[in-house]
């Protein structure tokens, strides 16, 4: 691909978005315009997926439901966003990609290796070049949150949290070149310029 590819994770409530909008910041400072994207979402259709999935009524939806309906979303997004905007030789950003249905399905979700073969097909053999995993204590997600705000993957048990964490930080261990795990606990202008440093750094390598 031509473009860069930038993804975030953590888990819910770990500031992602507002790291993300620092970032989008910095390359617009730099005179980079980036393509700003979201998962599950992105797209009509895949908005549509993403409100089934975060629907707090569908309680009774099954790991397996969950977990092909995220996927579903992704390669809509992948074949109809993604890859177009990279093959323009956009810096594509994304508040989550295929590293969240790891951690949350394959590992909160205890569906294990599964996660990667049901997506092998929806992201069409690409990877992000960079990914920002937002470390932060589940345990402080409320805190963080009402529970207005919460949708039904929030609404999970502080259980489930933890082994997304646990899910996500196995990642980071097995890719630690691609994965950048960022103290997520820490003043938000702190992490911004570790971010944007990094960032900065990867484009000067990329020329």
């Amino acid at each position: 691909m031509k473009g860069l590819f930038i993804t975030f994770e953590g888990p819910d409530a770990s500031g992602k978005t507002t790291q993300i909008n620092r970032l989008k910041s910095f390359l617009q400072e730099q005179g980079i315009e980036p393509l700003m994207t979201r998962e599950p979402g992105g797209t009509p259709i895949s908005e549509k997926i993403r409100n089934i999935i975060l629907d707090k009524e569908n309680a009774e939806m099954l790991p397996v439901t969950e977990a092909l309906l995220y996927a579903a979303s992704r390669a809509q997004h992948v074949g109809e966003v993604i890859i177009p905007a990279l093959d323009a030789g956009r810096i594509v950003i994304s508040d989550r990609f295929l590293d969240s249905s790891i951690a949350y399905q394959g590992y909160g979700r205890e569906m294990g290796g599964m996660i990667k073969e049901m997506n092998s097909p929806a992201v069409y053999g690409i990877q992000p070049d960079i990914t920002f995993l937002l470390k932060t204590d589940p345990a402080n997600m409320r805190s963080r949150r009402s529970a207005a705000e919460e949708d039904r993957m929030d609404a999970q048990k502080i259980e489930f949290h933890q082994k997304v964490l646990a899910g996500y930080l196995a990642i980071a261990e097995e890719e630690p070149e691609r994965v950048k795990v960022i103290d997520g606990e820490r003043d938000i202008d702190v992490i911004a310029e570790e971010i944007a440093a990094i960032t900065a750094e990867f484009l000067r390598n990329r020329g």
